[in-house]
């Protein structure tokens, strides 16, 4: 692992240390963290969860969920479980390949399963210098088999919660068979300009149509006009407070 940073989540509640140089989480994991529906008690699981900063800012959130991680990447494996460590949060992770999950978590099931999967696919011609930050943004394992391996773990009525980037939102929404009460919120930098992400409900067996909800916008204005945060009330409540995302 490469040298290290420490860097503020949530407006300073949560520390995450990760890599200078690999992948680093930003804004995304905190809006994943923030729709996901868990309440305290239930069982949340998050596959590819990095250093943990998904599931630590959901811990900051809902005391009292259980929570667990699968990552490949030993080194992100190891920041994760130091990092629910300085956080006082109880976290198990697993060192695991999603695809092929050791037999005592394939024995499992969760109330809620969570992820940011990889947003570039295969071959498209670029890659990124650092071999961690390319594993943890190319997509060697197909996003079908990621939300495959997320309704494998979940249980009936069970909730997935993903972000992706809003190219990508057939591919996901043509995998998720034996989902219903599919959600899709759009994340749009600006008003008036296109969703870059989205975030993404699905419950596990349910009937319920599917709902396309108006987007939340993260920047207020029409432009960055000086150094300095310029979030919209709801993205800073949710980036610097916690609060959750609304999904109806």
């Amino acid at each position: 692992m490469s040298a290290t940073t420490r860097d503020a989540f949530l407006g300073g509640r949560l520390v995450i240390e990760q890599p200078r140089d690999g992948y680093r989480a930003a804004t995304d994991p905190v809006f994943l963290a923030a729709a996901c529906p868990a309440r305290a008690g239930e069982s949340v699981l998050e596959l590819g969860c990095g250093v943990g900063t998904a599931a630590l800012c959901l811990a900051a959130r809902v005391p009292g969920a259980r929570l667990a991680g699968v990552e490949r990447q030993a080194g992100y494996a190891a920041l994760a479980r130091s990092n629910a460590a300085a956080a006082a949060v109880e976290m198990e992770v697993i060192e695991a390949d999603l695809a092929h999950l050791p037999a005592e978590l394939r024995s499992r099931s969760f109330d809620h399963v969570i992820a940011n999967p990889p947003y570039f696919a295969a071959g498209d011609g670029t890659s990124a210098r650092d071999a961690g930050r390319e594993a943890a943004n190319r997509e060697e394992t197909p996003l079908a088999t990621w939300i495959a391996t997320a309704r494998a773990r979940l249980k009936p009525g069970g909730w997935l919660t993903l972000i992706h980037l809003a190219e990508r939102l057939p591919d996901c929404l043509s995998a998720l068979d034996g989902f219903g009460a599919v959600a899709v919120l759009p994340l749009q930098p600006r008003a008036g300009r296109p969703a870059g992400r989205v975030v993404i409900r699905a419950r596990k067996g349910a009937k319920a149509p599917f709902r396309l909800l108006a987007p939340v916008t993260i920047h207020a204005g029409s432009e960055h006009g000086a150094d300095a945060p310029d979030y919209t009330d709801l993205a800073e409540a949710v980036l610097r407070a916690g609060a959750p995302l609304p999904f109806d």
